[in-house]
């Protein structure tokens, strides 16, 4: 009697995390689904490297939002990556007094923090100064919001790193930087390129902060001191615009964007598949 109950629980319970699991793959594949079926069909040679036609002409495409897109996460990356690993590597390594702490509260509050509120940070600290919109802006912008989420992540990463590998470097009179660079990093390399990857993930549909700070330019971009387009603030107004054929090219970004992200993430899967040895 007890060996059927405790069947019957395990079934339940098994039964419920399988249903669990389906209910998070469910929107992805819905979306992905739906993405798929409306913007596929629009994506053509023209897309990829055309510029958008005026208001109410059909045809145009998105190459200048593309490579905007990849342009801002590409300043985005340089300044909230350094940054962010080299800030969880100290709160991992040395991080255990009150200035640790106040480092992981200021990163879990501005984890937190709307985007919107941020792009409204880097205009008053970035776009007024300069006097105009930037590339530099919304790169500014974006880093911000990708440093606390690879600054916690690679706290975390670091931390998991097994002791006696420090001790063993330690012990062979390795200095205790060279450890942490040659040894503890390349140990938790895997796990802090998929924080840096899933962060990636997190600014590249920002919409937000984009309006306050790179504004959005229907031109290819003449330097990064000035507006710049980018996917996400695309699709907003080709979303928002009464035009059918915006509405189709809308998808198509989606899709584009939805795609970008995918395979960035596929190609970190595949570099780091397998771990890395630490080296001394």
């Amino acid at each position: 009697m007890r060996d059927t109950r405790r069947r019957l629980v395990n079934l339940a319970v098994q039964v419920t995390a399988a249903l669990c699991a389906v209910a998070v793959l469910a929107p992805l594949v819905l979306i992905s689904t739906d993405l798929l079926m409306k913007g596929f069909s629009s994506l053509n040679w023209a897309f990829f490297t055309q510029l958008p036609k005026p208001a109410g002409e059909v045809g145009g495409g998105m190459a200048n939002a593309i490579v905007g897109t990849i342009v801002l996460i590409a300043l985005a990356c340089g300044l909230g990556l350094p940054v962010g690993v080299f800030a969880g590597v100290y709160l991992a390594e040395y991080g255990h007094g009150r200035l640790g702490w106040c480092i992981r509260f200021a990163a879990d509050v501005l984890m937190g923090v709307p985007s919107i509120v941020v792009g409204i940070y880097a205009y008053t600290l970035v776009v007024l100064p300069m006097h105009g919109f930037s590339a530099y802006a919304g790169g500014f912008a974006l880093g911000v919001i990708m440093l606390p989420i690879v600054t916690r992540t690679t706290e975390e990463m670091v931390k998991l790193v097994p002791g006696s590998l420090r001790e063993a470097a330690l012990a062979l009179g390795v200095p205790m930087w060279r450890t942490v660079l040659w040894v503890v990093l390349r140990t938790a390399r895997g796990g802090i390129i998929t924080g840096i990857m899933l962060a990636i993930a997190r600014v590249a549909g920002e919409t937000a902060p984009l309006l306050f700070t790179a504004f959005g330019n229907q031109f290819w971009h003449h330097g990064l001191n000035g507006p710049i387009s980018a996917l996400p603030m695309q699709l907003y107004t080709y979303a928002i615009s009464p035009f059918d054929d915006w509405h189709r090219q809308a998808w198509a970004g989606a899709l584009v964007l939805m795609g970008l992200i995918l395979l960035t993430s596929l190609s970190v899967r595949l570099l780091t598949r397998g771990g890395f040895r630490a080296t001394l």
